[in-house]
């Protein structure tokens, strides 16, 4: 995970910021700005429905303080005071991520009031913007007199440039380096009531959904394409492979005109996507874990990038352990009772920071790498970014010492001793181990050089280029010493993929059915969007990874075919319709309820956004000898006279057969719905194309495939209808051939029998029955169809229906 502008101090940035945006406030007080349809965006600014809406700021790792609610209001019968304030940034704030737009005014007002005897006569507060990572813009400003109320107010204008993907508003006192050491002047409690934002209504949100086909039929990287995910790390647990990834989509919000999206705001990011496959092709999009942020998993961290897992078991219980980069600053975990969650947090810090013995030099103390060895004991690896500049240049550049090892304790969740250093040539980040024979490999991203690293040194020769994957091989997994290094693991993905696929990478190597494969990540679905114009949103990939006999690795050429399919796709089964090989122009939704496939404790989600047009896919669907008879799907129809072809080979082949969603009374409604196939046997790609009117046609839940019976069967028909002959009544039977073969025919009714020998294919033959009675009630005719197919007899039971008659 590349840190890049989110290594600005909050501090500095406030610094820098405030003075600028009040002349900006007051520039636009001047110019008038022009509304449309204001609209107030701030929920309980009043706080008259309790903290509802409000918590304290957690911008940083530091912020820290309570909400109370107070009777002492400016107005009304309420307002919220602040408490155990930690630092100057320690305040009320509200969440208003999507309701803001670049370009567009508002008017922001608040009041504002200390009583501190101790402190100042006077005190200068904010009211402030935070954009994510290191950008926080000052709003207003207001000096009130102890014990008197002040005013916030301004007008500003979000300037167009402005990323608004996370946009937290909250009031502040004036930023100092260390606040703690006069707390009553800094740090002193504060009230805040009536807090209002005026301007335009929320943005209708920007779609997400990829409309371009990202991963080609017949390829296997990307692994997904109708999503982003970065920083891959495989974990394979029961036969399946998980795939833990940076949720790049969370930011992703294309124009609607242009189709290109703001740059990827890593700041942005708090969720863990996860994906899964038991063949390495057909993936199962499990969604998003909500790891960070106010309503996280543990909400007391921002950020979640560059996760790592493991699945272990600890005081006799099978748990899953999910790591994960809290922005650059620190590491943490979270813990699942399966690889799916549901998901808890045991900690109340973060697990790596500044206090952990041994890790103070580390710049960034990221990249959370879990490794378990043979003998039980545990590890996490960790690390990266800007050398120490206590070393010479030359050594900053080609040995920097950036990456960490640690142990951790029998909990999974603590550290225990002191993290060893991992002397990895020019080191960046994303640290990973993993074991063969008795052989430890450690893997890492190379650094792009500059003042970080000492400035342009000379590269010791065989040493990584920037943004390579190198790797070093050790028989001890605490002891990575320079000399354990061995070479270069995967050029840049630039190489393979070409202009708009440079920059940094994360890798991961896990081992699956008797072979080891290595991740990584490249912007290939973004490139198939944009163009070589790419603005950073990644795609997990995988390639075979190999060895020589000596133990090394063959490097690793990045590819769009991908890896082969492990084995063919069983669809024999109740199935999630969000598997997909291939698609093209959807997305997927949780939605409420348990998943099918995968148990009540998993999250369920559903195939949405499905226009005219679109399809999804399954690579190498076995069907079988016999084949399938049908296909049901869960659905929810969303309007009238939508269909599904289920086609072989490509979105354009074959039609097997072809399910009508428009069951009376079902739209908005999920219902199951069956649709016969024909000629679905063998082992082939299986599309599923959409078709109907305008707009979003149906959601997918579940497919399950019916398995045809494979016995032979015969085309022969038997119908039976009644006449008056004389006044008496008449059974009629009448028996067609249409099989390939002469039949025998055995007919029996109430009032008679008759054998057909050797009826020929295409002849038709009839037989009267008199029940000689003039009323004759309602009954059936049975028959039995007897031929040699292929030198096997074969028999078929037949029964016809016939209507009552009077003669009378």
């Amino acid at each position: 995970m590349q840190l890049g502008l989110r290594r600005r101090a909050r501090a500095r940035g406030v610094a820098i910021l405030a003075t600028g945006a009040l002349l900006s406030a007051a520039f636009a007080v001047a110019t008038t700005p022009v509304y449309a349809a204001d609209e107030e965006l701030i929920v309980n600014g009043g706080f008259e429905n309790g903290l509802t809406g409000w918590f304290i700021n957690n911008g940083n790792a530091t912020d820290a303080g309570a909400l109370a609610l107070t009777d002492d209001a400016f107005s009304g019968q309420a307002a919220v005071e602040v408490t155990g304030r930690q630092t100057t940034g320690s305040g009320p704030m509200q969440d208003l991520s999507g309701k803001l737009q670049a370009g567009s005014t508002y008017t922001v007002s608040a009041r504002v009031r200390y009583d501190n005897p101790a402190s100042p006569a006077t005190k200068q507060f904010f009211v402030t913007m935070h954009y994510g990572g290191g950008t926080y813009t000052n709003l207003a400003s207001v000096t009130p007199a102890r014990g008197e109320w002040g005013h916030l107010s301004a007008t500003f204008t979000i300037p167009a440039t402005q990323a608004v993907t996370t946009a937290r508003i909250f009031v502040e006192t004036p930023w100092t380096a260390s606040p703690g050491t006069a707390p009553d002047v800094h740090l002193m409690d504060f009230t805040v009531d009536d807090v209002s934002l005026v301007g335009a209504p929320p943005p209708p949100p920007a779609s997400r959904t990829v409309e371009v086909t990202g991963k080609l039929p017949g390829q296997h990287n990307p692994l997904i394409g109708h999503k982003f995910g970065a920083d891959g790390f495989g974990m394979v647990h029961d036969g399946r492979v998980y795939m833990y990834m940076t949720n790049d989509t969370q930011g992703y919000a294309p124009n609607p005109v242009t189709g290109i999206s703001p740059q990827i705001n890593y700041g942005d990011i708090n969720q863990i996507t996860l994906i899964s496959s038991t063949d390495l092709v057909n993936w199962v999009d499990h969604g998003e874990i909500q790891v960070a942020g106010p309503n996280g998993v543990a909400p007391y961290t921002n950020n979640s990038w560059a996760p790592g897992a493991v699945t272990t078991t600890v005081d006799g219980e099978e748990k899953t352990f999910l790591y994960y980069a809290n922005g650059g600053g620190s590491s943490n975990v979270i813990v699942g009772d399966s690889p799916l969650g549901p998901w808890s947090n045991e900690r109340t810090s973060t697990l790596i920071n500044g206090a952990t013995p041994g890790a103070a030099d580390v710049a960034w103390k990221f990249d959370p790498a879990p490794f378990v060895d043979d003998d039980g004991e545990e590890y996490l690896f960790f690390g990266g970014g800007p050398a120490s500049t206590a070393m010479p240049p030359e050594e900053r550049f080609n040995n920097p010492k950036n990456i960490r090892g640690i142990r951790l304790t029998d909990t999974m969740v603590e550290t225990e001793g002191t993290a060893f250093v991992v002397d990895a040539p020019v080191a960046f980040e994303a640290a990973h181990v993993f074991k063969r024979g008795d052989l430890y490999y450690l893997s890492y991203s190379s650094h792009f050089g500059g003042p970080d690293f000492g400035g342009n040194q000379p590269r010791v020769p065989g040493y990584p280029g920037g943004g390579q994957i190198g790797y070093m091989i050790s028989d001890d997994p605490t002891v990575w010493d320079k000399s354990t290094y061995a070479g270069v693991l995967f050029p840049n993905q630039a190489d393979f993929f070409g202009a708009g696929t440079g920059g940094n990478n994360h890798q991961s190597v896990f081992e699956y059915e008797g072979k080891h494969y290595f991740t990584y990540h490249a912007p290939t679905l973004n490139k198939r969007i944009n163009g070589t114009t790419t603005q950073g949103y990644r795609s997990p990939h995988i390639e075979e990874l190999t060895f020589n006999e000596d133990g090394t690795a063959r490097q690793v050429v990045g590819t769009y075919a991908g890896v082969e399919q492990v084995r063919d796709f069983d669809p024999y089964r109740v199935f999630e319709a969000e598997t997909l090989g291939w698609s093209r122009g959807i997305t997927t939704a949780r939605t409420d309820g348990p998943s099918a496939e995968f148990g009540a404790s998993a999250p369920n989600l559903v195939v949405t956004d499905v226009d005219d047009g679109d399809w999804t896919a399954l690579s190498s669907a076995a069907l079988g000898e016999a084949g399938a008879e049908s296909v049901t799907v869960r659905v929810r129809p969303l309007q009238e006279d939508a269909q599904i072809q289920v086609r072989s080979g490509s979105e354009t082949g074959p039609v097997l057969g072809t399910v009508d969603v428009d069951v009376d009374g079902a739209v908005g409604e999920w219902t199951e719905v069956t649709g016969q196939l024909t000629g679905a046997t063998g082992t082939h790609d299986l599309f599923f194309t959409y078709t109907g009117g305008d707009g979003d046609l149906l959601e997918l839940d579940t497919w399950q495939f019916d398995e045809a019976t494979g016995e032979p069967s015969l085309d022969v028909s038997v119908t039976a209808e009644t006449r008056c002959v004389a006044g008496r009544a008449v059974v009629a039977v009448r028996v067609a051939n249409d099989a390939a073969v002469p039949v025998t025919v055995a007919v029996d009714s109430a009032y008679g029998s008759r054998t057909f020998p050797s009826v020929a294919p295409g002849r038709a033959v009839s037989q009267a029955f008199s029940a000689r009675v003039r009323d004759l009630p309602a009954g059936e005719v049975d028959a039995v169809a007897s031929a040699t197919v292929d030198g096997a007899p074969v028999s078929v039971p037949l029964t016809a229906s016939y209507a009552a008659r009077s003669c009378g």
